[in-house]
């Protein structure tokens, strides 16, 4: 099925609430992303998806000493590990390569494969970005048809914040891309809060996937 007809919709901005805002009056610097524009797992039943790993996390200042923020491989790694699992729990439809799997691939052919962690992955943060660029384009590409499929997920660049105490909100930019053609098919700047990093990125994680028709 070619998706680019399938994901029109969700290729559009979503628009916050409250009517038009004047070009000469600047958002207020507290203002919160667009709601999170949910994956229709719907279209990808049956086929499988290379989930690429995160290659960047970054918290600010108020959240940046804590011990989670303070070693980088462990944070991805952290992150990655809930990305999977709530990927594995709220789409089992689809069969889901997650970066463990990408890695052996990559092991497993050498000189063919990028290591999977050094694609360069989180160029797809640009929201601007409606085609993959190379060099990451012909990376995914060779790795993709080696793990079967024609579709990429690309986490690409995850962000915590903490607007008050006791309140963490977890940011990640997500792209499902056509590993043939370079399209993006769907985007967005998945985003919750919660009261610890993991409630948020978890929160996070199930407005990405929701299941219609059957949440609380």
């Amino acid at each position: 099925m070619d998706l680019r007809f399938f994901f029109p919709a969700l290729l559009v901005v979503v628009g916050c609430g409250g009517g038009q805002r004047s070009e000469t009056t600047p958002a207020p610097a507290d203002s919160l992303p667009p709601p999170t524009i949910p994956l229709l797992t719907e279209a990808l039943a049956g086929q499988p998806i290379a989930v690429f790993p995160l290659t960047l996390a970054v918290a600010d200042s108020t959240l940046a000493g804590g011990e989670l923020f303070r070693n980088r491989t462990a944070l991805l790694a952290w992150a990655d590990s809930i990305v999977g699992e709530k990927l594995m729990a709220r789409a089992p439809e689809i069969e889901w390569k997650l970066p463990p799997d990408l890695r052996d691939i990559a092991r497993r052919s050498p000189g063919v494969v990028t290591n999977p962690d050094r694609m360069g992955q989180a160029v797809m943060r640009s929201p601007e970005l409606d085609v993959i660029p190379d060099p990451f384009r012909s990376h995914l590409r060779s790795l993709v048809a080696i793990s079967g499929g024609r579709h990429a997920l690309v986490p690409a660049a995850l962000v915590f914040r903490q607007p008050k105490p006791g309140l963490v909100r977890a940011e990640l930019m997500m792209v499902l891309g056509d590993a043939r053609s370079g399209q993006v098919l769907w985007r967005t700047l998945a985003n919750a809060a919660g009261g610890t990093p993991a409630a948020a990125l978890e929160a996070l994680m199930d407005a990405v996937l929701p299941i219609r028709g059957f949440e609380p």
